[in-house]
């Protein structure tokens, strides 16, 4: 099992509990650049530490808002792949719908590909609803114009006999000649995010990684449903490289240091859902049933708990999001059994990322988690997906 370590590098100053909106309206006076500065210095510390423990590295970006400030992921990304030394370097992801020049996405991507001598993991996804108020996109037509986009990046990459032409419905490029071309060939792997039935089925067409963010036990069906399209379509069967999930982990040496940690990093679910309302759901971004069904549940996301009950990911008890698979907390040991029977549950979990930061948790008990996490956890989930694989290569060969 790969584990990605996570944060979004947030401005938690800006937190307030009474705050309606963290996101699109917040003015950026209630940003101390000179703090800032301070805090991206501590986050590139904590990923050097990542890198050196055996930890790969996941970036995002989020914009207009103090929960993430990592608002441009090629500028983290092409730091990382010049100061790290191993780490495998994930994107997820670049909102590839909102940007207006897909070639120059392409440019950014082989750049940091070439630096970090073929360690790139390009994530793409469509981008958060509430952020198409802060682009020139309508969410009208946004699925369309991501897939657009997803091919004219891969043709780009991928083309080696000089410049194409590209005269799509939502592109237009002439002379495509992508200098340098990546160092991974024909392209770094894809990565791509989601939840919908519709949205899995074209991921496991293209036979990308899918991630799904704090879905909890529910995660399996999404899985199951993954290979269920891949063998309906003549597919080999998809190892677990392909799945990758998101979960918040807090790892301490006792069971109380790890709660307390885990009550800081769960602000992060409290606050990540405050937007004002006329961004919330923009028309056109969902599809009818999608609508239909986040209107059912009252705009909340659900993660189903081992009981099979519905938790409310972004309110539930820090118990309840233990039980749902949001959250990993306890000593060591206790980590490790809640990551095992979970990648049990989903048949095989190839990508863990894991949020060891988040809201206002300080530089020490962060570099204590991934520590701990990065001696006393990681290796042994290694272990435990190489022993799997020798017993699926064992079961290979006594079927032949």
């Amino acid at each position: 099992m790969n584990v990605f370590y996570f944060t979004e590098q947030p401005y938690p100053d800006a937190w307030n509990p009474e705050a309606t909106s963290l996101r699109v309206t917040l003015p950026n006076s209630e940003c101390d650049p000179s703090v800032m500065a301070d805090l991206y210095a501590r986050y590139f510390d904590e990923w050097m530490l990542a890198d050196e423990l055996g930890f790969d590295l996941m970036v995002n970006e989020h914009h207009a808002t103090a929960t993430c400030l990592s608002s441009v992921a090629g500028v983290t990304l092409s730091i990382l792949a010049r100061q790290t030394k191993r780490a495998r370097l994930l994107t997820l992801g670049y909102p590839i719908a909102n940007r207006l020049d897909p070639v120059r996405i392409a440019e950014e991507l082989a750049m940091i590909d070439v630096i970090s001598h073929g360690r790139l993991e390009m994530g793409f996804v469509r981008g958060v609803p509430y952020e198409l108020g802060v682009t020139q996109k309508s969410a009208v037509g946004m699925t369309d114009r991501f897939w657009e986009a997803h091919d004219l990046i891969l043709k780009a990459l991928s083309t080696r006999d000089g410049p194409f032409n590209w005269q799509g419905k939502h592109f237009q490029a002439r002379n495509v000649n992508v200098w340098p071309r990546p160092y991974q060939d024909p392209h770094p792997p894809v990565w791509i995010s989601g939840r919908s039935r519709s949205n899995i089925r074209d991921i496991a067409s293209r036979g990308h990684v899918f991630a799904t963010f704090l879905s909890g036990k529910q995660t399996a069906g999404m899985f199951d449903y993954y290979r269920e399209v891949a063998a309906e379509l003549g597919h080999a069967t998809p190892s677990a490289d392909r799945f990758a999930y998101l979960g918040i982990v807090a790892v301490a040496d006792t069971h109380e240091k790890a709660m307390q940690r885990a009550r800081i990093l769960v602000n992060y679910l409290r606050t990540s859902a405050l937007v004002a309302e006329p961004f919330d759901n923009p028309p056109g971004y969902m599809s009818a049933a999608d609508s239909a069904r986040m209107m059912r549940a009252n705009g909340k996301r659900t993660a189903k708990s081992a009981s099979g009950k519905a938790v409310d990911v972004h309110s539930g008890s820090i118990e309840e999001l233990i039980d749902a698979g949001a959250m990993f907390v306890g000593t060591p040991d206790e980590v490790y059994e809640q990551i095992a029977a979970f990648d049990d549950d989903v048949g095989g979990l190839g990508n863990l990322l894991m949020m060891g930061h988040a809201a206002s948790l300080s530089h020490a008990d962060t570099v204590d988690n991934l520590t701990l996490f990065g001696k006393e956890v990681l290796p042994r989930l290694k272990q435990r997906s190489a022993s799997r694989i020798t017993v699926s290569r064992e079961l290979e060969q006594a079927g032949t």
